[in-house]
C-alpha cells in the first residue's frame, strides 16, 4: 500500500528506501523546486553526484530512463517516469545561508543546506559534505552565449517524478524555500509538495 507525506514549504524530509523501492514527488501546487539527494544507506559518505551523473547520461538535464550514478560511479537512482514536462536542474547547488545573505538577507532564512542537516538529523545521521542536489522541477539553462539563466519552474501541478532506489539508500528532499528570486515561480511564493512511496 502507498505511502504519502506532505513535504512541507520550506522544509526538508529524509527517508530509508530499500534496493527496487519506488519514490513519486508530486508537483501538488506546481512551479514549486525539490532538491533531491541520495546517499548509500550502509555509508552515507557515497552519495548521488551531479558531476558523475552527468557524464554517465551524456546529458544535463535527466529525463525519463536517466540513471543518476553516486562518487563512487555505482546507480542510486533512476528516473522511471516523469509527467512534469522534463525541466530539471544538476548545476546548481542547494543553496545555504550564504546565498540569502549575497542576495541581501540580513536575518536567517530558511535554506535548503540546512534542511538536508536537519532531515539526515532525524535519522541520527551526519553528512560530511552537502552534495549538489538532483534540483527536480527547476528550470535552469545554459543560454548560446554561456550565460546561466534560473528561470520559473514550468511544472503544473499534480505532475511527478518517479523514481527508483538502485541499492538500499537514504533519500532527502527539500521544498526549496527561495523566496528572493521566481526559482519557484514568477509569485516568488515556496509551497508544499507530496511524497509517495509506491
Amino acid at each position: 500500500m502507498a505511502q504519502s507525506l506532505v513535504l512541507k514549504a520550506r522544509m526538508g524530509k529524509a527517508l530509508r528506501l530499500p534496493m527496487g523501492s519506488l519514490i513519486r514527488i508530486v508537483n501538488t501546487h506546481g512551479r514549486q523546486v525539490v532538491d533531491t539527494w541520495a546517499f548509500a544507506e550502509t555509508d552515507i559518505s557515497e552519495f548521488m553526484s551531479m558531476e558523475h551523473s552527468r557524464v554517465h547520461m551524456g546529458r544535463v538535464n535527466p529525463v525519463a530512463g536517466s540513471v543518476l550514478l553516486t562518487n563512487r560511479r555505482r546507480p542510486v537512482l533512476t528516473i522511471v517516469e516523469d509527467t512534469s514536462g522534463g525541466v530539471h536542474d544538476t548545476m546548481l547547488a542547494a543553496c545555504d545561508i550564504y546565498r540569502y545573505q549575497m542576495l541581501g538577507c540580513t536575518t536567517y532564512h530558511r535554506n535548503c543546506t540546512d534542511n538536508l542537516r536537519e532531515a539526515l538529523g532525524e535519522l541520527g545521521l551526519v553528512a560530511t559534505e552537502t552534495p549538489s542536489p538532483l534540483n527536480l522541477f527547476q528550470n535552469s539553462s545554459i543560454k548560446p552565449d554561456g550565460a546561466l539563466v534560473i528561470e520559473p519552474p514550468i511544472a503544473p501541478a499534480g505532475t511527478h517524478v518517479t523514481l527508483r532506489a538502485e541499492m538500499d539508500i537514504v533519500i532527502a528532499f527539500s521544498a526549496c524555500p527561495q523566496d528572493m528570486a521566481p526559482t519557484n515561480g514568477a509569485d516568488m511564493m515556496p509551497k508544499d509538495a507530496e511524497i509517495i512511496i509506491l
